[in-house]
């Protein structure tokens, strides 16, 4: 089984500029700037046979390259149930358009839909039972985050490990958008 998604890589630039907000959180597991990215849709364990089909699917999407901003923090979760911290990615049809043809190749790679709403974002971190009102000031702080636009060219399948110290992500596949 792999554990699978398919994701926009953040550039290298855009991670430095998000690096000065990624502290001041007591608890917080930060993502090093190699882990940061968009999920265009996360696909879970599938089998490796099916791996193959899901990138026989992904191979076939086209698009053109796409401009992104970032824009804002939050978090998921409530209380003391929070579980990340996030940057907000600013709305983005063709975004939209691309996270919806990875849901379609999904499909018919034969994975179930997801029927999560999609909410284009980049994880800063990763929290364990938080104190709420420590979270609430850390949002407050970095709230008017706007990152200069950055193209995105390609997009790519990944495989995410589980370790001691979080997740560790591996480029599987990179597919391009020209």
């Amino acid at each position: 089984m792999l554990r699978l998604f398919a994701a926009l890589a953040v550039p290298e630039d855009i991670a430095l500029m998000l690096a000065p907000r990624q502290h001041d959180l007591a608890g917080a597991r930060w993502r090093p700037a190699e882990a940061l990215h968009v999920t265009l849709r996360y696909f879970g364990d599938i089998p490796e046979n099916q791996a193959d089909d899901l990138d026989a699917e992904l191979s076939q999407i086209t698009g053109r390259p796409i401009t992104l901003e970032l824009s804002g923090v939050g978090a998921f979760g409530e209380g003391r149930d929070i579980h990340a911290v996030w940057a907000g990615v600013a709305e983005n049809p063709d975004l939209r358009v691309l996270a919806g043809r990875c849901e379609t190749a999904a499909r018919r790679a034969g994975l179930k839909r997801d029927h999560r709403a999609y909410r284009p974002h980049v994880t800063l971190a990763y929290l364990s039972r938080p104190e709420p009102p420590a979270v609430a000031a850390w949002i407050q702080r970095h709230n008017l985050l706007k990152s200069p636009p950055f193209s995105i060219a390609s997009f790519g399948l990944y495989s995410s490990h589980r370790s001691e110290s979080g997740s560790a992500y591996r480029l599987e596949k990179d597919y391009f958008l020209i």
